[in-house]
């Protein structure tokens, strides 16, 4: 077996045509949906291999979703942080605010081109859902999205929006209300009608080939940020980090740094109210080997092997099984995984917010707190990209109305508090000139 750790590892390899990474994934599913799936997969390996289908979901990329996203050098919060350099790949920027759009507009291209009139999908953020609503309608596919009702009202604007898209919104009471009962939901209605419907997963995570299928359309974001890096600074970054929840914007970006084994990567879990309490979801940190949604995974479960309820403030990220490619990396030490608390979370918010006009969203909150923690450690002359995976938009009311800011000032960036750090900001910048 080839040592991955030594040669560097291109991921484009696997899975096989079993679906599984390693030990992970696989499509365990009912009698009902095995022929389904296989056909999927089948469709999607057509379609990948066809000239005129990548041809016309690049020229959406360019021309609706606004690609290339740029790379952005965070010089003020470099420079209150104190030791590397922070960049940041602002796919906030994109259309419908998050790297979502990125796989829902390729899963809705391959749905049209296999006949179907209508995608489904599930959503805990609101974004996964708004992009698939935004891609079915400019290919004109019915929609329906399946949210926790706990999920419903704190991403009220999101939930706006789909609407608006004509997208059909469906409330999931059942269980913790939140992300993992959406998935349960929407898998519910698939096995009902899975002739007339495509199940557009949301994020690395399902049966094959799902996982393969939304890492690859993400893979753009590793190939641009890999040859942005280049360009604005003549090398690649020293360290590369993104949230984790089910894990798409991290293999996304990691795509394009695999192979470069000098390049150190850095998944970032929702740590929540605590590792020690139940009320996290890192799942990676925490969980152990099993099975949920058709896929095998590492899993926040019971002795009898049921997903244990999750937490997060960042409603993405509140799963308890994570995409197989990142237990396999997992396994390999290729990427590191990290958990970063609610508190962590938020200053990192605000402190974004105030350090350089850019509201993150809470999962991307992750990342760059615990970016801020490594790039404290580092020494200067060192950078570090994060995947700043989608814009705050959808967050601003809830975090206003539960973390006032007097209440979270990032005390992480300065050590007398944040506005002291923002009454001196400018003479430190003159003096560092």
């Amino acid at each position: 077996m080839i040592n991955y750790i030594t040669h560097g590892l291109d991921m484009t390899e696997l899975p096989g045509k079993d679906g599984f990474f390693g030990e992970y994934g696989g499509a365990f599913v009912p009698p009902q949906l095995s022929k389904i799936m296989e056909n999927v997969a089948k469709q999607y390996e057509k379609a990948a291999s066809d000239p005129t289908f990548y041809e016309e979901y690049l020229d959406l990329l360019t021309h609706f979703v606004g690609r290339p996203s740029p790379v952005y050098h965070a010089k003020r919060l470099s420079l209150a942080v104190g030791g590397a350099e922070i960049y940041l790949k602002r796919e906030d920027l994109n259309h419908t605010g998050a790297h979502k759009i990125n796989h829902c507009v390729g899963e809705v291209l391959l749905a049209k081109r296999m006949g179907y009139k209508k995608v489904i999908a599930e959503t805990g953020a609101g974004q996964h859902g708004v992009a698939l609503a935004t891609a079915a309608a400019l290919l004109g596919l019915d929609c329906d999205i399946y949210m926790g009702s706990i999920d419903i009202a704190k991403q009220a604007p999101n939930v706006t929006r789909m609407k608006i898209l004509g997208a059909r919104v469906v409330p999931v009471d059942q269980g913790t209300k939140s992300l993992k009962d959406a998935v349960d939901a929407c898998f519910a209605s698939y096995l009902k009608d899975p002739v007339t419907q495509l199940y557009c997963i949301g994020s690395v995570v399902g049966p094959h080939p799902f996982p393969m299928m939304v890492r690859d359309f993400q893979s753009v974001v590793g190939r641009e940020a890999r040859e942005q890096m280049l360009d604005m600074t003549g090398r690649l970054p020293d360290e590369v980090v993104a949230c984790v929840g089910g894990g798409s914007n991290a293999a996304g970006i990691f795509s394009g740094f695999l192979k470069d084994t000098e390049v150190h990567l850095h998944g970032v879990e929702p740590a929540g109210k605590g590792l020690d309490t139940p009320m996290h979801a890192a799942t990676l940190a925490k969980g152990t080997k099993g099975m949920i949604h058709g896929f095998k995974c590492y899993l926040l479960q019971d002795k009898e092997g049921n997903p244990l309820p999750v937490y997060s403030i960042a409603s993405g990220l509140d799963y308890p099984g994570v995409g197989p490619q990142h237990c396999l990396l997992k396994d390999l030490g290729r990427v590191n995984y990290h958990s970063i608390t609610d508190r962590e979370c938020v200053e990192a918010f605000y402190g974004l917010s105030r350090m350089e006009g850019i509201i993150p969203a809470l999962e991307s909150s992750h990342a760059v707190a615990y970016a801020i923690k490594l790039a404290k450690e580092m020494g200067k002359g060192k950078h570090i990209l994060i995947n700043l995976s989608g814009r705050g938009d959808k967050d601003i009311d809830y975090v206003i109305e539960n973390y006032p800011i007097k209440d979270y000032e990032p005390s992480a960036l300065h050590e007398d508090g944040f506005q002291d750090f923002l009454d001196s900001i400018q003479e430190k910048a003159a003096a560092d000139k």
